[in-house]
């Protein structure tokens, strides 16, 4: 029988009498994943400590979520203008990935350096942790009953209310692509078999990093062309599928120029020494 994936009545989640803000505990339990996982992994390499995991995801988690915020703000400033007090309402909803990232990895390479960690191995190391906060983090969409996607009946479709749907220029009772379990389950996949890369063909330290960039981006591209939420738009893509394009870009000719790079000793040898 056909069914529907219903949205949570409320947006926070009470424990013991004590009522948490939702999206901020999935942010918090993918935070907590992603630090197990990466001390795991450290383990695993030989390198480090365990604590460096911990000192690292200190510094780089709060700073990668104003870097997140800024990116929210920056790419649609036009829904706080009047009313910037919002602007710090992380709880409402609102951190673009793209920011959080590029902020949180330099933070954390510049922590690693500190801390005498090697900074390619540590992204090895980080990488599927990365792909798994993602996966858990999701899930607070799923409380706002926000970011979801175009208007369907398949039979995972997603329920909201009848005031999102409203505003959202839709009717009540239409049912939507819920791409932000989508964008959970693919992350899941990633970080799962970006581990299982690394323990079967073990690619150079930096390798790993690049196929998560590269994979991420493909995911979110996907996932972009079914949001139906208002974004800025250039050439017919949405500013996210842009970014993707160009993440996706650098990711790729890291990996190829990486790869040339480690031939070049066998490329001018003569064909009698190979």
């Amino acid at each position: 029988m056909p069914t529907t994936l219903p949205s949570p009545s409320a947006s926070s989640i009470e424990v013991f009498s004590l009522r948490f803000n939702a999206y901020g505990l999935m942010i918090a339990l993918g935070v907590v994943a992603a630090v197990w996982l990466f001390k795991k992994r450290l383990l695993a390499h030989g390198v480090g400590h365990p604590d460096d995991a911990s000192s690292i995801a200190m510094t780089a988690v709060p700073i990668g979520i104003v870097g997140a915020r800024a990116y929210h703000v920056m790419t649609d400033w036009e829904r706080f203008e009047g009313n910037w007090f919002d602007v710090v309402k992380i709880w409402q909803g609102g951190l673009g990935i793209w920011g959080g990232i590029f902020v949180g990895v330099i933070v954390g390479i510049l922590v690693a350096r500190k801390r005498k960690l090697e900074v390619a191995v540590g992204l090895t190391c980080v990488a599927p942790g990365l792909a798994l906060a993602q996966s858990i983090g999701r899930w607070g969409n799923w409380f706002n009953q926000e970011l979801f996607g175009k208007p369907t009946t398949l039979p995972w479709a997603l329920e909201i209310s009848a005031a999102k749907a409203k505003a959202a220029g839709f009717e009540a009772g239409t049912t939507f692509h819920p791409t932000f379990l989508y964008e959970s389950l693919g992350c899941l996949l990633i970080c799962v078999a970006l581990i299982k890369i690394d323990k079967r063909w073990r690619p150079q330290n930096g390798r790993l990093f690049a196929m998560y960039v590269a994979s991420y981006t493909v995911l979110r591209f996907f996932v972009e062309s079914l949001r139906v939420d208002t974004a800025k738009q250039f050439g017919g893509l949405r500013l996210n599928q842009w970014t993707s394009i160009f993440f996706f870009t650098a990711a790729a000719l890291y990996l190829i120029i990486d790869r040339v790079v480690e031939l070049k000793p066998w490329l001018k040898k003569s064909p009698e020494k190979l």
